[in-house]
């Protein structure tokens, strides 16, 4: 998510420096010490300015919803939602998802959402999409077997390309929708999602169940050269 640069970006990071993780790789395999007595791990890849993260966390008090997001003027806004909303089962970490395996352990996470990714058009920034299948070597590695990935987007390409990886990577998926809201909204909606679907633009959204796999070895040794 490209933003302005803040000014006072520092000072509202640290006033929300309590929802924050700035050493996550210490809580790997660690991550429901924050909430001893949670049902669940959830993890939300990118979640921009937080609507849904927030709104996720406070309908669900059980669980514990950790939050990643790079761009750290959206993260600051998130923190500051979840803040004045007094959240106390959500946390926020400014990372790269490519780097998950280095702070979550081995099939530790229950639930991941996926929520609008870059759709990244140009067929040579393939791999860098979140749904490309090195990234879901990655998550399958830290979700636990038979755990959720729930995915929404409101790009036809990339949507289309992203259940062709699933396939190819094995994956079942479910509850798969061209047009998620076409008889009236469902779930959480996302800020983003929001001011599209008011403009018409139907949403796709499926959920992927999630199991090791392996991919090809020459795929894997290309994954590994460009990390």
């Amino acid at each position: 998510m490209r933003m302005r640069r803040m000014k006072n970006l520092e000072s509202r990071m640290e006033k929300c420096a309590a929802l924050r993780i700035t050493n996550p790789a210490d809580f790997k395999g660690k991550w429901r010490s924050l909430k001893e007595d949670c049902t669940a791990l959830w993890v939300e890849v990118g979640c921009g300015k937080g609507k849904f993260t927030a709104e996720t966390a406070e309908a669900n008090p059980d669980v514990l919803l950790i939050a990643v997001e790079r761009c750290r003027e959206a993260m600051v806004v998130a923190m500051e939602k979840a803040q004045a909303m007094g959240l106390q089962n959500v946390y926020y970490i400014d990372m790269d998802v490519a780097a998950i395996e280095e702070i979550f352990a081995g099939f530790e996470i229950d639930r991941l959402f996926i929520n609008f990714p870059d759709p990244w058009p140009r067929k040579k920034n393939a791999k860098r999409r979140l749904t490309h299948r090195g990234f879901l070597d990655k998550y399958c590695r830290v979700i636990k077997e038979g755990g959720e990935i729930h995915y929404k987007t409101d790009n036809a390409p990339l949507f289309e390309f992203s259940v062709e990886e699933f396939a190819a990577c094995g994956l079942e998926v479910k509850n798969l929708t061209r047009n998620l809201h076409e008889n009236g909204i469902v779930g959480i909606m996302t800020g983003y999602e929001e001011k599209f679907h008011g403009l018409g633009t139907p949403i796709n959204r499926c959920e992927i169940v999630c199991k090791p796999f392996i991919l090809p070895p020459e795929e894997k040794k290309a994954e590994i050269s460009e990390e």
